[in-house]
């Protein structure tokens, strides 16, 4: 599919089209990117695990209700104010990220954001071991896409929903959790994320592949450094 795609240049806000879609199919598309944005897909696995695991016997109802609230304002609000605080103040030229160059400051301030979270939850006993795993692969994704960020625009919807798709198989693994419908779900929505990107033009293929295997590789290294 790499042929139909012209060069990239900086300038350009988007890839030309080259495939026509039908309106609704580039509708829905969009409508998945922002439902699967990568600020929201930690959030998402964090609910998860609180709300569908059992990972979490000690926590009362509003214990996770304040730790949901956490993993919000550090996965989603902060990194959110610094992409508008970004455009506002000039840096970036779009809160949507088109550029390679547009993307390293949130990479770099969302890779803080991560590796904040990753260390409090790491030195604190009573968190589980599975969420210190999950935060560190997410710190790492972010890291990785800021060093390959110099030499292609890496996906960042495939980076996420490949350390979220990842995480959740090796948690049935962990604890022999019979999540088959959660695995399945996560599969799902990895393809129909990666096929929305494709379908906004926003990405040559080549780079949605390359997030995915970073984002799963990300989680994997966590894996081996935390259990």
């Amino acid at each position: 599919m790499d042929q139909f795609y012209q060069p990239i240049a900086e300038e350009k806000k988007e890839l030309p089209p080259a495939i026509s879609f039908h309106p609704f199919l580039r509708t829905s598309a969009r409508v998945i990117s922002v439902a699967f944005h990568p600020l929201f897909i930690p959030v998402y696995v964090s609910a998860f695990l609180l709300y569908k695991t059992s990972v979490f016997p000690g926590f009362s109802p509003s214990d996770k209700f304040v730790l949901l609230l956490r993993f919000i304002v550090m996965y989603t609000v902060f990194p959110l104010v610094t992409i508008l605080l970004a455009k506002g103040l000039g840096f970036i030229s779009s809160i949507y990220l088109k550029t390679q160059k547009d993307r390293i400051i949130p990479y770099i301030a969302c890779g803080t954001y991560y590796f904040w979270m990753w260390y409090v939850l790491r030195n604190q006993d009573e968190f589980p071991r599975t969420l210190v795993m999950f935060s560190l692969a997410v710190f790492i994704a972010s890291s990785a896409g800021l060093l390959l960020n110099s030499y292609l625009k890496i996906s960042m919807h495939a980076l996420s929903v490949g350390v979220a798709s990842t995480f959740i198989y090796l948690l049935s693994f962990l604890f022999e959790l019979n999540i088959g419908v959660f695995i399945s779900l996560a599969i799902f929505i990895t393809g129909l994320v990666c096929t929305a990107r494709l379908m906004n033009r926003d990405h040559y293929p080549s780079e949605i592949y390359t997030g995915l295997f970073v984002g799963i590789l990300s989680q994997i290294i966590a894996y081996w450094i935390v259990v």
